[in-house]
């Protein structure tokens, strides 16, 4: 089922280079950011021209077709010709079909735009003057805040349960894998300044994507899939471990993930959804072989992944092809879906849901929303974090796992 805010309308954009913009941030609103980012070039937005809302098992297709219409009847001017220059629109979607979080794509009035030392303002409306909307300009931070996050419906301890429970499934077939998560739970003070909790993150992880959509926000380490210029590309990340205490320390902790068998099994599910995902939209993938990658609190296994879009499929349509992926769910699909359902006694919302941007020519970057919080209108946090449960998973180990993946958004936050 799809919802608009307000029928759609004939687009005018127009993308106009300016002098260099060497932060992005500034200039978001300070409650309602709309934002993508990582290593400081991205798009910031501000406003609202289009709101499109779904929900429901097609919520991704729906947005794809949606999109089409939307970027067929506008008019673009683009000089700029860069990823994000021009007519876009920011998303995030929803974790499960029959999640009550709304999955959104929002076409921001203006957007600031950063990539390749080349900075841009675009104007979008729905009236045949884009440039009548006023010149965006950067503000000053609000009064710091700091939040202490509670356990939400699933402690600790209920989490260790439920990973010996997932365990016992594994045992005896009915699952393979299965990615269970748990959440924190805060509240935002009354006029709180949002952009101080995505300074932090996009400061502590640069080369995360930092988001902002709808009052969703994170720092997410994972490339669902990028499409420019006619390739697509994913990095998929599967398998984790805690940093060292020093050099020797992080040095041996990285080839003791790298050689797990336990990680390796769980790494490979993830890379093979993903293989079977594009298959069909491409006529050859590359496929590096895992490595593991450093980010600042944690190690994870990875695996790049790229080829030619063969079928004109656009960003949002291969989401589409492939959320939910099993780093992320579990395998097989249908029964790791289950078992969440069962185990988790919440909405994941949009957790581990896609979260990025598509512009008009299908072109987009788009990230499995991890090391994530949701922003509700009244100002409550709620924060996720999970891991991938395989046969040789401990408890134990897994809920320290969490505890580090909740890192970034409890720092950013507290």
């Amino acid at each position: 089922m799809t919802r608009t805010a307000a029928p759609v309308q004939a687009l005018s954009v127009e993308t106009t280079p300016v002098d260099d913009v060497r932060q992005l941030i500034p200039f978001l609103d300070a409650r309602h950011p709309l934002l993508w980012q990582r290593r400081g070039e991205g798009i910031a937005g501000l406003g609202e021209a289009v709101r499109l809302e779904f929900t429901g098992p097609t919520r991704v297709t729906d947005a794809a077709d949606a999109w089409r219409q939307i970027t067929a009847a506008a008019s673009v001017v683009d000089p700029v010709g860069l990823p994000g220059s021009g007519l876009v629109a920011f998303g995030t979607f929803a974790f499960a079909d029959e999640s009550e979080q709304a999955s959104v794509l929002i076409v921001p009035s203006v957007v600031v735009g950063r990539r390749a030392g080349v900075s841009w303002v675009t104007r979008i409306s729905a009236t045949t003057d884009a440039t009548a909307t006023a010149a965006p300009k950067p503000s000053a931070f609000g009064p710091e805040f700091r939040l202490t996050m509670a356990p939400g419906q699933l402690s600790a301890a209920g989490y260790g349960k439920a990973v010996e429970s997932v365990v016992s499934r594994i045992a005896t077939g009915d699952v393979r894998k299965v990615v269970l998560s748990r959440e924190l739970h805060a509240h935002l003070p009354a006029g709180a300044d949002v952009r101080r909790a995505l300074v932090e993150l996009a400061l502590g992880y640069s080369d995360c994507w930092t988001f902002a959509v709808d009052g969703f926000v994170g720092a997410s380490p994972e490339t669902l899939v990028r499409v420019t210029g006619g390739r697509l590309s994913a990095q998929v990340l599967a398998g984790t471990a805690a940093r060292g205490a020093d050099a020797a320390a992080d040095g041996r902790a990285a080839a003791a993930l790298l050689a797990s068998g336990k990680d390796r099994a769980e790494h490979a599910f993830a890379v093979d959804s993903v293989l079977e995902a594009l298959s069909p939209h491409t006529v050859a993938l590359e496929t590096s072989a895992p490595f593991t990658l450093k980010l600042p609190n944690l190690w994870h296994l990875a695996t790049d992944v790229a080829g030619p879009v063969a079928d004109g499929s656009s960003a949002l349509d291969l989401v589409g092809a492939l959320h939910p992926t099993a780093a992320v769910a579990g395998t097989p699909r249908a029964a790791a879906l289950e078992v969440i359902r069962e185990l988790e006694p919440f909405d994941r919302g949009r957790y581990a849901g896609p979260v990025g941007w598509i512009g008009a020519d299908g072109s987009g970057e788009w990230a499995v929303a991890l090391r994530s919080a949701q922003i509700a209108p009244s100002g409550d946090i709620t924060a996720y974090a999970g891991g991938g449960i395989v046969a040789d998973s401990d408890p134990v180990l897994e809920v320290a796992e969490t505890t580090m993946k909740f890192r970034p958004i409890v720092e950013a936050f507290g």
